[in-house]
């Protein structure tokens, strides 16, 4: 089957088999936020980006194989609502940038910081700080080689504009500064955009608009 990124609250995973890295996107709450199954083709070890809610579906999506790793994209509620049961649960350890780990509902076991890095498995993901939408919003970057890309955002970039700083100029200009400099500027038009809700994009598909994001303010 073809991945879309198309996914629905109640309904399966979508599931996108790359040649070493198995991402399965699942819908899950009230604030239809996206939660990320990363399991490492060789090892079998899996991550877990944003337990948002409905813990007993991802449960389910992780029950095949453990999961070692939770990494919560920044503090805002929505995005951590099942992760002090998939935790307790699992055993997984959790990371989360330090401006936003103290809003955690649970102790952070590794802070994460911009240009850190991030196992699952034999695969290795790279974390860049996206400042704005919240102190310690971060986005994980996956570079398959060969030009393939595929980064998780949270709530900092989606189809059709940058995450929301509540009319704040300045907290905008923050978060657009940094998803231009650390993001567009140094990624392909092919590099696959993840967000916390809603559908998938990619670069190149939001690369035009940029100058009208910067212009009308969010």
């Amino acid at each position: 089957m073809t991945y879309t990124g198309d996914v629905q609250v109640g309904g399966p995973a979508d599931v996108r088999e790359l040649p070493k890295l198995t991402i399965s996107k699942l819908a899950v709450g009230p604030f239809d936020n996206n939660a990320y199954l990363l399991r490492c083709a060789e090892t079998g070890e899996g991550l877990l980006i944003d337990a948002a809610a409905d813990a007993d579906r991802i449960l389910a999506l992780t029950s095949d194989q453990p999961i070692s790793t939770v990494v919560t994209t920044h503090q805002h509620g929505d995005h951590w609502q099942a992760l002090e049961q998939v935790v307790k649960v699992t055993g997984a350890t959790t990371l989360a940038h330090p401006l936003d780990a103290g809003a955690l509902p649970v102790t952070v076991d590794r802070l994460v910081e911009h240009g850190d890095h991030v196992s699952v498995g034999d695969v290795t993901l790279e974390v860049i700080h996206l400042r704005g939408h919240t102190p310690g919003s971060i986005a994980l970057l996956y570079d398959g080689g060969e030009g393939e890309r595929h980064l998780f955002t949270g709530d900092s970039l989606f189809p059709g504009g940058v995450g929301n700083t509540w009319k704040d100029a300045e907290r905008f200009e923050q978060l657009y500064s940094d998803v231009v400099e650390r993001v567009f500027d140094r990624l392909p038009d092919e590099t696959w955009v993840y967000p916390g809700h809603g559908k998938d994009t990619t670069l190149g598909a939001e690369r035009p608009s940029l100058p009208e994001w910067k212009a009308r303010g969010w």
